[in-house]
């Protein structure tokens, strides 16, 4: 018989005799196998909580964090942590340091959204997304700069496909189709710490009119100020090929515009900087440049890029140049597959 059971019995048993009525204030046994009761369920619960508490940690993989294949990336010729010192390291060393002096107001002149930078070209097959990505990965090997990398070329999406994101990932597309979808809904982590990735997301109909639209300008300043500490990455589609990325260029900040040497043709690339404003910064990544160079050996030729930058999109097409007034040249690089 159980406590209560026995209390119930006793209690019966003194309202059958007669007995003067236990006070109010004075337990009973009803009362004292309920506060035992309540005590043991108390006990119960703080040890459940502790138990939890001493659970081991959800590994990060399984909270969503995605594994950047460097490995492949490396066979392509782009450059991975793993190896911070090669020529293609020290290429995008040199093409990053004067947009990052612009994103830290090292500047006469404060350039609104600095830290949207849009990696573009006139054509497909460029090499836009191979350098935006090398760009992305080069700025995050900083030791104060995070990245947020946006893979804002919706029909191809080559981008995330060479990262690593999932198929039919939300993303871009996503957040602006729905507004219940923030970008703290489908931004994806990384095995590279000051990395994160915004994918495209899934296929629309009319993904090119959401990328054009008001609501993207909204995202764009969104993403600026609440990202004020990442510098903001984004694969555009080329500026011949689409209508929408003109618009998107007038949302950004800073513009970084690749020209494919001995490929591009020069018509192509005065015709895609006229749909850039004038008053954008533009940089101009001349990829795949074939230099002379003097070796033990004789002269020899190798592949490299040619970096320019400066306001407004006159550019000088024979030589890659955004602006006269400015044009860096890096060291050589290996024979990549800069094509993409």
């Amino acid at each position: 018989m159980s406590i209560i059971e026995k209390a119930v019995g006793e209690l019966g048993k003194r309202k059958n005799t007669g007995r003067e009525p236990v006070e109010a204030d004075a337990p009973t046994a009803v009362q004292r196998a309920s506060d035992s009761t309540t005590a043991a369920a108390v006990v119960a619960t703080d040890e459940a909580r502790q138990a939890r508490r001493e659970l081991p940690v959800e590994p990060e993989a399984s909270r969503g964090v995605i594994e950047i294949p460097f490995n492949d990336l490396h066979k392509k010729g782009m450059l991975t942590p793993a190896i911070p010192r090669s020529a293609i390291a020290e290429e995008y060393r040199t093409i990053k340091r004067p947009i990052l002096k612009n994103i830290d107001g090292h500047v006469t002149t404060k350039i609104p959204f600095a830290n949207l930078v849009m990696v573009t070209s006139a054509l497909q097959g460029d090499g836009k997304t191979f350098s935006s990505i090398n760009l992305a990965l080069s700025i995050a090997m900083e030791m104060d700069k995070t990245v947020l990398f946006v893979d804002a070329d919706i029909a191809k999406a080559t981008a995330g496909k060479l990262l690593g994101v999932p198929p039919k990932s939300q993303g871009l597309i996503d957040i602006l189709e729905n507004k219940g979808v923030t970008p703290g809904d489908v931004l994806l982590r990384t095995n590279m710490e000051k990395l994160s990735i915004l994918p495209a997301g899934n296929v629309h109909e009319h993904a090119n009119e959401l990328l054009a639209s008001s609501g993207m300008r909204a995202l764009m300043v969104e993403l600026s100020e609440r990202y004020s500490d990442r510098v903001i990455v984004f694969d555009s589609p080329p500026l011949l090929l689409t209508t929408e990325a003109g618009v998107l260029a007038s949302f950004m900040g800073q513009i970084v515009f690749v020209v494919r040497a001995d490929h591009t043709p020069q018509q192509a690339v005065v015709e895609a900087l006229e749909h850039i404003g004038p008053d954008k910064m533009v940089g101009t990544v001349l990829n795949r440049a074939r230099r002379r160079r003097v070796s033990p050996f004789g002269y020899g030729y190798s592949y490299g890029y040619g970096y320019g930058y400066g306001y407004g999109a006159s550019a000088s097409a024979s030589d890659g140049g955004a602006n006269p007034r400015y044009r860096g040249r890096q060291p050589d690089a290996g024979n990549g597959p800069e094509a993409i």
